[in-house]
């Protein structure tokens, strides 16, 4: 069965995003049987990782299909990004990204995210409760 897809640039890296502790890519179409030591001799060829989360179903105990891998510098990562994109591993082709990118500019805020106002609440309409001796 053949799926329609949205095509994406994915030259992310000029709008890659650091995450708190590190740049982070994701790797996608990861083959069930995986383990995490397939995975860091794939990536450890791009530079030191940092981290790797492997995550695997409970019931199953196999791989869900995606990695998250941690590099200390931007080149490390971008480097990953494009030479473990599109390759095999496992006798699938996996997709590997960044896992954070910087909205374009001009795009509107997601709902939520407006700035608190006073008291911490988001709704600028909003009237304070009156005491009943202020009310006269």
């Amino acid at each position: 069965m053949e799926y329609d897809q949205v095509e994406t640039d994915t030259s992310a890296s000029g709008n890659a995003a650091r995450s708190v502790e590190g740049w982070i890519i994701v790797v996608t179409n990861v083959h069930e049987e995986a383990s995490e030591e397939d995975l860091q001799d794939l990536f450890s060829d791009f530079g030191k990782v940092q981290n790797m989360h492997l995550n695997l179903d409970r019931r199953t105990g196999y791989v869900k299909g995606y990695a998250l891998i941690e590099y200390a510098t931007k080149k490390e990562a971008e480097e990953a990004v494009k030479g473990a994109n599109g390759t095999e591993f496992l006798e699938q082709t996996i997709h590997v990204d960044f896992a954070f990118v910087k909205p374009p500019t001009g795009a509107a805020a997601p709902r939520g995210s407006r700035p608190a106002g006073r008291n911490g609440a988001t709704g600028g309409s909003r009237r304070r409760s009156v005491s009943p001796q202020a009310r006269v």
